[in-house]
């Protein structure tokens, strides 16, 4: 287990405010950035990196979209193609969904 910079997992403020807000509970990369038992903070609040899954992004559904702030999986894919300059959605295009939650202050 490691602590990461939040910004390796979630490379924009407004996922970042989100998570804390908790209408962001995952995030689909290019690559895999964490290992399941990571730890990142956003504003003294840890969180926990609790699911690492290899997909395609034919896999994702609204649910998924909805997990990363988004409306739909419409709005998501919009997005991705504003994002990043010459991308084309290919739903055989490996990604690594990060799942996370915050940490309890239970011992």
């Amino acid at each position: 287990m490691s602590e990461l910079d939040p910004g390796e997992l979630l490379p924009s403020e407004r996922m970042q405010t989100q998570a804390l807000e908790g209408d962001v509970t995952q995030i689909h990369r290019g690559h895999q950035y964490a290992e399941a038992g990571d730890t990142f903070t956003i504003e003294d609040i840890a969180f926990e990196v609790t699911d690492i899954t290899e997909r395609t992004l034919g896999d994702l559904t609204d649910e998924d979209a909805q997990a990363e702030g988004m409306d739909d999986l419409e709005a998501y894919r919009n997005l991705l193609e504003r994002a990043h300059e010459n991308f084309e959605w290919d739903d055989d295009s490996e990604i690594v969904r990060h799942r996370f939650e915050p940490q309890s202050n239970d011992d």
